[in-house]
Parts: C-alpha cells; structure tokens; sequence
C-alpha cells in the first residue's frame, strides 16, 4: 500500500480515556484538518465529535467513511445485537454506550469501529514501523495497557478482542506501601500496575515528570519487561511498537534490557542485546498512529462494502 495521499477522504477517530482526536484526510501524509476533543460524558463528548465533523463537510471536505479506534472494551461482532458499543469499561459514565449507529445516524457515511490499539496497528501497517511485517504487536501504554496483535496479516480476534494489557503480573517487591492497583477488575495486571494511571496513582506526577534517577523509571520498566517477555514468549511476533503517552525513548531503553534477560536467549533472533534496538520501537507514525489508524480503517471499511479488500483486518505493505 502506498503511503502517499490518494483522491479519497476520510475521517477518523482516535477515542481515548483522556481525549478524542478526530481527523479528516487520506493518511499521514494527508491531513486537512485534526482537532482534539477532551473526554467528558458520552452526551458532550460525542456531540462535539459529530459537530466538527459536520463542519469539515460544511467547509467542502467531504469524507467517504468514517473509522474510529476505541477504549473499550467494544462488542465487535457485527452479528450481536450490541454491536458498536462500549461495553463493561471501567471508565464511569461510558458503559454501554453506543458509537456506530450514533455516528453513522448522524453523518450519513458506513462507520467502521475496532479498539484503538488496533486502529493504530493498522496504521503502523500500512504507513509506518510495522510496512512489510505479517507478525507484530502494538501496544499502548497510555491512562490504561492495551495490545493489538497482527498474526498473520490478520488482527488476532477471538469470542472477543483481546486484553492482554489485563494479563495478571507479579507484584514488585518495590512497590511504595500503601499503593493499590488501579485497575477495578483484575488488581494486579498489567493495567493495574503500569498504566499512566497507575503511575500517577503511585506517585502523584506522571512519569515524564520525574526524574530519571527516580525508582518509578525502574519499577516501571520491570513490569513493562515482564509483561513484553510473556507477550514474546505467547505471540513470537517479528517486533513489538510501544506507543503511548508513557512511551518514551528514556523508557524503551530500560525496557530493552529487562526484556533481552527475561527471554534469556531463549529466542535465537533476539539473543544479542543489540537486536531488541529493532525490536521493541516506538511508533514510526509517532502520537498520530492512532487517528491515522482509524483513518485507515474507514478505507478499508468503504473496501469492505465494496467487496475488494475486505477479508483482511491488518493490510500487508506493497
């Protein structure tokens, strides 16, 4: 696939916990218009989202579909009578809430919806640090944990998406007295113990604000190389995207080498320290994988109803 701007357009939709980022455009290298919207209650939130696109059509820029990329968790089974929707998320006020009738209804375009580590794999596919890989893990370390994985060609999907970012994990021997993990459901998962809320929960600040000689930097990376190594160990993929606004180049070096002496050279491609370099990246597609993701999604949703290219969830590079 080319990563270039074609004649199309489409808008997309990067929904997090903190904010949503809407675009229109044709990828990375194409977009005409981009807004940041903060997370508030459903009613607000997604009010404002069907307001600016309706004013990007306005202005002249039409789009031929809409894709969006989700904190869920979502029922995805097109054949369920709650598909489209957010589900059991721990985000109050968001429970059942639902987005694809709501914003197709509103706009007038097909609406194509998966979870927003997945959008963003599907970016970093076709335009970014995963073009010209069948095998790879995206994953993104942001309020909570989530991982997209490409198996295949293919986005792994089973009864439902999968949430390795609530695998259960270790407790450090490290951790401050008094910290409880954040996540409501599982405690000690990923999630729980090394999301940005779960840093902030800890130690008041986030991580970026602290100094690099500070203990968060180490705990952090342990759980991080902990849960990466089992991801490896579970998923053999050619190379794992670390994204996020935890994500940093700071942190993926400490990552590195907790991981390269968990795996134990067990893994004969990665049994020289020097290979995690190309391993473990950060997005290529930076801060944008997301809402270029689920530009890349509406494409294939407009493909999808035109019966090309629709078998496939994670396009391979040309």
């Amino acid at each position: 696939m080319s990563g270039g701007p074609d004649r199309h357009c489409y808008a997309g939709v990067e929904a997090g916990g903190t904010k949503f980022v809407c675009a229109v455009g044709s990828g990375p290298g194409d977009l005409r218009a981009v807004t940041e919207i903060p997370t508030r209650d459903p009613e607000s939130t997604l009010g404002e989202v069907i307001r600016f696109f309706r004013s990007r059509r306005d202005s002249g820029q039409s789009f031929e579909a809409l894709g969006m990329g989700s904190f869920g968790p979502l029922e995805l089974n097109r054949d369920a009578a709650g598909y489209g929707s957010i589900t059991t998320t721990p985000k109050p006020g968001w429970q059942n809430v639902e987005l694809v009738d709501r914003l197709a209804g509103a706009l007038g375009v097909p609406v194509a919806l998966h979870t927003d580590v997945n959008a963003a794999a599907a970016g970093e596919a076709t335009w970014g640090a995963a073009r010209g890989l069948d095998h790879f893990l995206y994953v993104t370390l942001g309020t909570g944990v989530g991982v997209g994985a490409v198996v295949g060609g293919q986005i792994l999907h089973g009864v439902h998406h999968p949430e390795m970012g609530h695998v259960p994990l270790p407790v450090s021997p490290d951790e401050p007295e008094g910290f409880v993990p954040v996540c409501p459901f599982h405690c000690a998962c990923a999630e729980g113990l090394a999301s940005g809320a779960a840093i902030l929960a800890r130690w008041g600040r986030r991580l970026d604000e602290l100094p690099e000689e500070h203990p968060a930097w180490h705990l952090e990376a342990g759980y991080l190389a902990d849960f990466l190594a089992g991801l490896t160990l579970t998923l053999q993929p050619q190379r794992i995207i670390v994204g996020g606004g935890v994500a940093s180049e700071a942190l993926l070096a400490l990552v590195r080498d907790g991981t390269y002496n968990r795996l134990a050279g067990y893994r004969a491609d990665l049994a020289q320290r020097g290979s995690m370099a190309s391993f473990l990246v950060l997005p290529r597609l930076g801060q944008r994988a997301g809402v270029v993701g689920a530009i890349e999604l509406a494409r294939r949703e407009v493909n999808r109803g035109q019966g090309a290219g629709g078998t496939r969830d994670a396009a391979p590079s040309a």
